[in-house]
């Protein structure tokens, strides 16, 4: 690991803004009061029986040297576990290529997937990724925000949800947004949360269900599942019905959220259910232990539809969301925003779902 005196003295003093000067004594404060920096350019270079200069040139792909300079370079590196300080690398006008990506649950099985597919599609396009789980914490996020514009990611990929935190306007980096309304000037990427709402319910009521309702979450502002809940709202009423809801806080603990759920089944009596996939899951364990008969006396429609729902809970009828496609789409935008700065880019990307049918309704 490279020391604070190693970046700073390598770095080309015409090439340091005040702010990275402010951000090398932050570090080097924060370094004397108890981060232990073991490795050191020095270290590698007396290992590898070369000069200091000739490993920066390694590290940094510069100058002209011998292939059998590089490999005792890399060996020694290899040696002493040293790895280089991108941050240095980037003040010195190598442009970084780590990626910030913030979420507010990556143990959601959706968020697992499509962080999965995020970390391929960059990793092929010469990306690497730092991944922030704000756990829908305003203040892990601001946190995550600064660490992120220390460090100086090229981009950041958010679908966290507090929108005026006002670390996102002083990001000097392009962001993308999945599903989430940020800022104006943020495209986002995501399903027809609109038109997902409207084809589960219209499955509910076409399968004979008329008493419906919808378990969801609190449906913030820039939260997608308040589209589908509209969606749900309106398409319920159109055919007469009355629509049922049950909002859902954040963090709301198992034992908590099946008594609800079952209070909610049974005082309701209800005959259709909308939901995420994970919450349709719960439902349908519910339904067994109360002796309801899936689909003949309760029908269930999920939202989300990843493999890992489709392959293990294939009776499970829900939307499916097209990931692999949105991740696509989500990482061609900003490395476009990055490498063209000028990219002309629409405020919102919406991409179809379907209906995967399977027995639940």
């Amino acid at each position: 690991m490279v020391t604070i005196e190693d970046s700073y003295d390598n770095v080309p003093k015409n090439k340091l803004k005040l702010s990275n000067v402010y951000l090398f004594r932050k570090i080097e404060k924060e370094t004397k009061e108890g981060i232990k920096i073991v490795v050191t350019l020095k270290d590698v270079a007396e290992r590898a029986g070369v000069s200091i200069t000739t490993v920066s040139r390694v590290i940094n792909n510069y100058g002209s040297l011998s292939e059998k300079t590089i490999n005792k370079v890399h060996k020694a590196m290899k040696e002493l576990n040293y790895q280089p300080n991108s941050l240095a690398r980037g003040l010195q006008g190598k442009p970084s290529k780590i990626i910030g990506v913030i979420f507010p649950d990556v143990s959601n099985i959706f968020a697992g997937e499509l962080v999965k597919y995020i970390e391929w599609d960059l990793f092929k396009a010469g990306y690497k990724m730092i991944l922030c789980s704000s756990a829908d914490d305003i203040g892990k996020e601001r946190d995550y925000l600064r660490m992120l514009q220390a460090h100086q990611v090229a981009g950041v990929i958010s679908a966290a949800i507090h929108p005026e935190l006002e670390e996102y306007k002083l990001l000097n980096a392009p962001i993308v947004s999945f599903d989430r309304y940020l800022a104006q000037e943020v495209p986002i990427v995501g399903s027809d949360n609109y038109s997902g709402g409207k084809i589960a319910t219209e499955a509910l009521i076409q399968s004979g269900a008329r008493k419906i309702g919808m378990i969801t979450g609190l449906n913030r502002s820039n939260s997608p599942t308040k589209k589908r809940m509209t969606s749900f709202i309106g398409t319920v009423e159109a055919s007469g019905l009355t629509p049922y809801l049950l909002k859902l806080e954040p963090h709301t603990s198992e034992l908590l959220k099946r008594m609800e759920i079952k209070n909610f089944l049974l005082n309701n009596q209800l005959e259709g259910v909308f939901t995420d996939d994970l919450t349709a899951l719960e439902v349908m364990n519910l339904a067994e232990e109360l002796a309801i008969p899936i689909p003949k006396e309760l029908k269930i429609v999920g939202y989300d539809g990843t493999t890992f729902i489709r392959k293990y809970f294939p009776k499970l009828t829900t939307v499916k969301v097209p990931l692999k496609e949105c991740v696509e789409l989500l990482v061609n935008i900003l490395i476009k925003r990055i490498e063209h700065p000028d990219y002309l880019f629409e405020n919102n990307y919406t991409l179809p779902v379907s209906l995967h049918r399977g027995e639940t309704c």
